[in-house]
């Protein structure tokens, strides 16, 4: 018997072309099936200790995120962090986890099927996202490695600053509003285009 792994579909596959076609300044594209992990462990506990070890980086405070080679580990809550690695490397990563915690008391849930990704970067990213998000978007106050959650045109999202100057930014938001926002962006976008096509 021969079993069929179901097809997968990401909930902007069709948006390309229209992320393609934004002004300059402004780069979008989805990052379709990356794994997400949520951890709850209680910080400080041997259970947090051992998942250190275990990814080789400290679970990162309040509104911050690490990266350690290709896993990003997100603060999410005074217990509970969002671990994004590529595609594939679920199962490998829960169960490096599961091992490392042992009897230890902490949780680790996939839950990838959630939310889909935005990659932004561009000199204009900080501009177009203040005109929906409330947060200030400056280097000074949003640095490198932030990690916030809020709302971009009232869609939840995390957001994660990846480069200086908040010129590359991460949205991680739920597939339920993935089309709502990517809409968002492409209508915030139009004031900076340089003809009306």
């Amino acid at each position: 018997m021969t079993v069929e792994t179901p097809a997968r579909f990401s909930p902007l596959s069709d948006w390309q072309d229209d992320f393609d076609r934004l002004p300059a300044g402004v780069e979008v594209r989805e990052l379709p099936y990356l794994t997400q992990l949520t951890l709850r462990v209680a910080p400080g506990s041997a259970a947090a200790g051992a998942v250190e070890s275990a990814l080789g980086v400290t679970l990162p405070g309040p509104l911050r995120a690490e990266l350690s080679g290709d896993i990003e580990v997100l603060w999410m809550g005074p217990d509970e962090w969002l671990l994004v690695v590529p595609d594939g490397r679920g199962a490998e990563l829960a169960a490096l986890l599961r091992s490392a915690i042992g009897d230890e008391f902490a949780t680790v849930t996939d839950v990838s099927a959630q939310r889909t990704t935005l990659a932004l970067s561009g000199d204009l990213v900080r501009t177009v996202l203040a005109q929906g998000c409330a947060i200030d978007l400056d280097a000074r106050a949003t640095p490198v490695g932030s990690c916030l959650t809020t709302l971009v045109a009232q869609a939840p999202v995390t957001l994660v600053v990846c480069g200086e100057g908040a010129s590359e930014v991460r949205l991680l938001v739920r597939a339920s509003f993935a089309s709502y926002l990517a809409t968002w962006l492409i209508d915030a976008c139009t004031e900076f285009r340089g003809d009306t096509g």
